[in-house]
């Protein structure tokens, strides 16, 4: 999807004195880039972001990796949005829950839906229901601080993990699996999670994938770091190699780049012996049932083989030829979907997005970022693409113009007060961000993630 971006607008065809009352909910990435495009280019706007957490950043606070310290950098223009005179940041409202999609249409000219995805592609395989079995996202929130993962039950204590993905979610978390852990010491990796890296027994993480070199989804850079881990050795299987050097020619960027890293990195591996611990690709395989008495011990493997005339975009086939490995963990990491946060918003559950067109979905309500096309690309990508949807959004204001006045979060807070929620405004998070600081400052860390919400609501009335 792809959108030509408007310049500044500076006159729109409204009703005199109307000032356009827009709700962006969601407050992560799409959120603020959205929020950022309208607010700088109609600034008779007034523009709330709303926030199911009483924190901010969505997938950047969440998501990123502890030790990718500089992707979170983009927080600084967050911030910096959040404090233009015509944007509120409105944490602790859970839309669908708090507040209706019927009753934000009354009280808001547009409501753009930028939430994001809160769920994952599970495996419905025997066995799925053994200990020490997890889906990417909630090892990721467990480690990320996301309160509702925190008491997740990871037991680190066996040699081998497995990781189901060939994306840069599964890289993240076979990277921190390898990782020592006076790397991470230094994170703002939550404390809970610190100790029990601290206490892990991990040596080998099989990341594992149900097609080929050519049809992985991670990037070169996320690959080029983790196979450059110091005291890691590589271990990759010559038959998933086979053929894949004399193709690299026929390939354009950024494909060409990525294959060219595994060909000079499968071709230039070293022994095994020589490092501490062990990384093995390995492709085809997808898993079919998973073995243990009370937790995890093994995972049946299906062999695939790949169909299709697209080098890049071949189907795996099973075939009858299986393989067993042992492994104490297994994580999933097999793609992520959004939710239906209200029965009024127009949702396909089989891809897990909101129905949209160009990111219009309906007369005033939009979408953007992965719960309008899907949990794909990097932060440049759900930044053109929010820049896009806000610009479709200032266009239709333009061009159709602001029938009526409406009362924007006057009329929201009134329904807030009546539930008592606690709203927690920009002012309110700065507490809890300044809180989170001087934690992290006790034990050398940038910050000490505060993982418990009703502790986060405590922080900002104080």
């Amino acid at each position: 999807m792809r959108f030509k971006a408007l310049p500044f607008i500076r006159h729109f065809t409204t009703a005199p004195n109307i000032k356009p009352k827009i709700c962006v909910v969601g407050s992560g990435p799409a959120g603020f880039y959205a929020a950022q495009y309208m607010a700088t280019r109609l600034e008779t706007a007034e523009i709330d972001i709303f926030e199911r957490l009483p924190v901010p950043f969505g997938l950047v606070r969440f998501g990123v990796a502890p030790d990718h310290a500089n992707l979170k950098n983009c927080i600084n223009t967050f911030t910096k949005t959040a404090q233009f005179k015509n944007v509120r940041f409105m944490g602790n409202i859970n839309v669908g829950k708090d507040v209706s999609i019927k009753q934000l249409r009354e009280a808001y000219h547009v409501i753009l839906l930028a939430y994001g995805v809160d769920d994952s592609r599970k495996l419905d395989i025997k066995g799925g229901d053994l200990k020490n079995i997890f889906q990417a996202k909630d090892f990721v929130g467990w480690y990320n601080g996301v309160p509702w993962d925190k008491d997740l039950p990871v037991d680190l204590s066996g040699r081998t993990a497995t990781i189901f993905g060939h994306g840069n979610v599964a890289i993240d978390v076979a990277r921190l699996l390898l990782s020592p852990v006076d790397k991470l010491k230094t994170t703002d990796i939550t404390e809970h999670a610190l100790a029990t890296f601290s206490k892990s027994s991990v040596k080998e993480v099989c990341l594992i994938g149900r097609r080929g070199p050519l049809q992985v989804s991670f990037t070169t850079k996320e690959l080029r770091e983790l196979l450059n881990m110091k005291d890691c050795c590589t271990i990759w299987r010559p038959e998933d190699m086979e053929g894949i050097p004399e193709i690299v020619p026929q390939l354009v960027k950024p494909r060409k780049r990525l294959t060219e890293l595994m060909v000079e990195k499968f071709q230039t591996r070293r022994i095994p012996e020589d490092a501490e611990k062990r990384l093995k690709m390995i492709f085809l395989r997808s898993p079919q049932e998973f073995g243990g008495r009370e937790k995890v011990e093994s995972v049946k493997l299906t062999i695939n083989r790949l169909e299709g005339e697209d080098l890049l975009n071949k189907k795996a086939v099973p075939t009858d030829r299986e393989e067993t490995i042992d492994t104490s963990l297994v994580v999933s990491s097999i793609g992520y979907k959004s939710i239906q946060a209200d029965s009024d918003i127009p949702f396909d559950n089989e891809r897990g997005v909101v129905m949209n067109k160009y990111g219009k979905a309906g007369d005033d309500l939009y979408t953007a970022g992965w719960l309008a096309k899907g949990a794909s690309g990097v932060l440049l990508h759900t930044m053109e693409h929010a820049f896009g949807v806000a610009s479709v959004v200032l266009k239709d204001i333009e061009t159709e113009g602001l029938p009526r006045a409406k009362p924007g979060f006057e009329q929201i807070a009134k329904i807030l007060d009546e539930k008592n929620v606690q709203v927690v405004r920009w002012e309110d998070w700065l507490k809890i961000d300044q809180f989170e600081k001087n934690e992290g400052q006790k034990v050398n860390k940038p910050r000490e993630k505060v993982v418990d919400v009703e502790q986060m609501l405590k922080i900002a009335a104080a």
